[in-house]
């Protein structure tokens, strides 16, 4: 699913294991005390936002926790994050955590311990393993 939606998408499939390890443990499974869902901890208003919707067999939240629709909503999410802050990995991994209005409001990573800390862990995750890959 990852290198799938990585390749659709336009995200390096690095950066979506940095998140993944640092959302969910590689937990499909899965939820938050906030409600985020799976694999990429994706809220159901931001996958309604990006295509995700309830039918007759599934809620919206029953739909997260299948990696097969969890990682490309998350991956879509994130791909428009790193559009709205070109240039700028770190504010698009902030704003998955603390929302984009949030980055947008404080003009850069938010003063949260939480946020900072998970923007620390999700670069430093992408820069151990994007230098771990054998050459090409």
């Amino acid at each position: 699913h990852l290198r799938a939606a990585s390749s659709q998408h336009g995200v390096d499939y690095e950066l979506l294991q940095a998140v993944i390890a640092t959302e969910s443990g590689f937990d499909a499974a899965a939820v938050s005390p906030k409600g985020a869902v799976g694999l990429m901890q994706v809220m159901p208003a931001t996958a309604s936002r990006f295509g995700v919707s309830a039918d007759k067999k599934r809620t919206v939240e029953q739909k997260l926790a299948d990696p097969a629709v969890n990682v490309p909503t998350g991956t879509r999410y994130l791909r428009y994050l790193l559009d709205l802050f070109p240039g700028r990995m770190d504010l698009a991994v902030a704003a998955y955590n603390a929302g984009e209005g949030t980055v947008q409001q404080y003009g850069g990573v938010p003063p949260y311990a939480e946020t900072r800390e998970y923007v620390r862990r999700i670069l430093s995750f992408y820069r151990a393993t994007r230098h771990e890959r054998p050459a090409r």
